[in-house]
């Protein structure tokens, strides 16, 4: 199957870029011929988020800036976390779909011409269940294919340094250490936050360091490189798409443990922020760019 081979292919390239740099080609399957090729959606997949408020900062703007970029398409949501649509309809009548029920509809509705787009950060367990669950799917359209998540090339990841420094002052201060923190995986696309801070330190960037909520580098792991930069002052941003839980409790939060309360007890002037990545305007129209790839992947296909 296309997507197999697709998915075969991302596992590759990480391995071989040694640092999580993952393969530039969005993945793509042509189908046969379901639909009506000119109508055309975008479905954005994502985790999903249960906090209202910073929902539609994050993955709404994403989606926002998806839409205006792509007129002619539709554009659909998707999560791939069945706990927050469950917790989301009980709580607040809210009804959102999971991939394979966004897909139906999409088929059932008569859609032909198909990208699924991710906000995930990097290709994890998350992108690697996506793929999964559109694989049933790549018959029912005309084309379907698949956007590359937020850090999967060289570039990406200049560009998400770009838009975080165009809106994050603090990192051109020698004196204050930017601390960005991510949820952290298992899966070895971990290796993306070695990446990123190997690339912030060839950009200039001495005093940003990256650390993780769940998996390496630690609290502890960056506390030792803030405490050798010789910074008076820290400042915690979230590397995840929307400031969620992990944001609001586990890094800036004011409880006993929080990343915030720990830089704190070490004598630090420590900020939290709690913005998510989907409020940076750089790195929606990075998302929008892994689109029009992917868009350009299909056409070329179809060829």
């Amino acid at each position: 199957m296309k997507i197999k081979k697709t998915l075969l292919a991302v596992i590759a390239g990480v391995m071989a870029a040694g640092l999580g740099a993952c393969a530039n080609e969005a993945a793509t399957t042509a189908s046969h011929n379901t639909g009506d090729a000119s109508k055309q959606a975008v479905l954005v997949v994502s985790f999903g988020t249960s906090y209202n408020e910073t929902r539609e900062a994050t993955i709404g703007a994403v989606e926002k800036e998806i839409s205006a970029s792509f007129p002619d398409h539709d554009v659909r949501r998707a999560f791939t976390s069945q706990t927050i649509i469950d917790k989301l309809k009980e709580r607040d009548g809210l009804e959102i779909d999971n991939v394979s029920e966004a897909l139906e509809r999409l088929v059932s509705d008569g859609y032909g011409t198909v990208v699924v787009q991710p906000t995930h950060v990097m290709n994890g367990y998350e992108y690697e269940e996506m793929l999964a669950a559109i694989e049933p799917y790549e018959d029912r359209f005309v084309s379907l294919t698949c956007g590359a998540p937020l850090l999967s090339s060289d570039k990406d990841y200049v560009k998400m340094i770009e838009a975080l420094a165009e809106e994050t002052p603090e990192m051109a201060d020698p004196d204050t250490a930017v601390v960005f923190v991510g949820h952290g995986t298992e899966h070895f696309a971990n290796s993306a936050y070695a990446a990123l801070a190997y690339r912030l330190e060839a950009m200039g960037y001495e005093n940003c360091f990256v650390g993780t909520v769940e998996a390496f580098p630690d609290m502890e792991d960056v506390m030792k490189k803030v405490g050798d930069s010789g910074a008076s002052k820290v400042v915690l941003l979230p590397l995840m798409i929307v400031a969620g839980d992990h944001a609001t409790n586990d890094i800036c939060g004011e409880e006993e443990g929080s990343w915030l309360t720990e830089f704190k007890k070490q004598g630090y002037e420590t900020e939290g922020i709690k913005k998510g990545l989907g409020e940076y305007a750089g790195l929606r129209a990075l998302f929008a760019e892994h689109v029009k790839d992917a868009i350009d992947s299909g056409e070329a296909a179809e060829q």
